[in-house]
């Protein structure tokens, strides 16, 4: 899905917010199954639940940018705060945390302002199965870099 629309997303020529990205892959991901967020509002966001209380009650959820409940993936599409920010770690914790969800996706640029944020990505992913010393409660992570 990401390799189809590579030269409208291209990190080396163009600057798009993972917004975007997403908008631009959304008809490929809903094809797929998946469950896409469509803005910022409670009613577009897409809450993946992560506990709940009494009389099986939700009390906490993260938004995530799609969700497939068949095959119980989560998807994430990142910009330029992938790295910077952190953002893959917390997508990463928060996928760890929410109920029915086995496998992450990330989507990242490869570059951003100099810096090969895919590659950072990789590398951290890599080290942390590598040291075996953490062990995740998910059954796969796959990184896409666009």
């Amino acid at each position: 899905m990401f390799d189809s629309k590579i030269e409208l997303i291209d990190s080396g020529q163009h600057k798009h917010e993972s917004n975007v990205v997403l908008e631009k892959v959304r008809l490929d991901l809903e094809n797929l199954n998946f469950r896409i967020e469509k803005g910022k509002k409670l009613n577009d966001r897409i809450q993946v639940p992560v506990l709940f209380g009494q009389n099986g009650k939700l009390e906490k959820y993260f938004d995530a940018d799609g969700y497939n409940s068949s095959n119980k993936t989560v998807i994430e599409v990142e910009a330029g705060r992938a790295v910077t920010n952190y953002q893959f770690l917390k997508d990463l914790f928060q996928a760890c945390m929410m109920h029915e969800v086995d496998y992450l996706v990330i989507a990242v640029r490869k570059n951003y302002r100099r810096s090969s944020d895919f590659q950072t990505v990789i590398t951290f992913f890599d080290t942390l199965y590598t040291s075996d010393r953490l062990h995740l409660p998910l059954e796969g992570i796959l990184i896409i870099g666009y």
